[in-house]
């Protein structure tokens, strides 16, 4: 397949995980593809970046400009994960989610948007269940991505009319790098497995490269009608409840 083909694409936080999965899959289906983090990537096109600090996003998206000329996909994938309560999060850690989570794709956005009306380009923003759900010990993180599931729906509404699509993928427990190490670091790995898989009505948890699926054919042309969506990738785990 080449649905990307001569098309020119940023994924954020592709280093490993669900960005390097999607990095990959864009690539082999024929795009260019660049991914900004604070660590290389290896594979693509790589810029340095750390997106806690708002004013990244700007030197980042005129980097791929002066290289190419165009930007056909934003894969808003970078993200950090504070825990702890309310009464435990210090105001910094707080703040320092909501920058990496939502503000860093608001700037990527408002920074792209000029080259993505040039080719009716789409946007992509990795939300999460917890956008839409919540787990123990989160609040910086279900805030941040809740605010990135409000602002997929925005920027959809204000820029169909220039052409421009943008979506969300709300994904589960996927078998990232970060996840795999959590599973092995429990007292008995096997155990808490098995509990995991149990939440999910499919019996497993998900990987990277299925999330990657759906983000790519969200920015291509097969989705050309599909803008302002949520799209849960969890293995039916938010339709179930649990038992009494």
């Amino acid at each position: 397949m080449s649905r990307f083909a001569d098309k020119v694409v940023l994924v954020t936080g592709g280093r490993s995980g669900i960005g390097q999965a999607c990095a990959q899959q864009f690539s082999d289906e024929g795009a260019r593809v660049f991914t900004a983090q604070r660590g290389d990537s290896t594979g693509f096109e790589n810029i340095t970046a750390d997106f806690s600090d708002a004013r990244v996003a700007e030197r980042v998206i005129a980097e791929i400009i002066v290289k190419t000329g165009r930007l056909d996909v934003l894969v808003n994938n970078a993200g950090v994960m504070e825990e702890g309560t309310v009464e435990e999060m210090p105001l910094d850690s707080w703040e320092r989610a909501l920058r990496v989570n939502l503000t860093a794709p608001f700037m990527l956005i408002k920074h792209a948007m000029p080259h993505l009306k040039d080719v009716n380009g789409s946007v992509v923003n990795i939300g999460s269940i917890e956008g839409l759900g919540s787990n123990p010990r989160h609040p910086a993180y279900c805030a941040s991505k809740a605010g990135l599931h409000g602002l997929t729906r925005s920027v959809a509404v204000d820029h169909g009319p220039d052409g421009v699509r943008c979506n969300a993928v709300a994904p589960g427990w996927i078998d990232t790098p970060l996840n795999v190490d959590f599973i092995e670091s429990q007292p008995d790995p096997v155990s808490f497995r098995e509990q995991i898989d149990t939440v999910h009505p499919v019996g497993r948890t998900g990987t990277p490269e299925e999330v990657a699926a759906l983000v790519c054919w969200l920015a291509s042309p097969e989705a050309a009608f599909v803008t302002g969506q949520i799209y849960t990738v969890d293995g039916g785990r938010m339709a179930q409840l649990s038992l009494p």
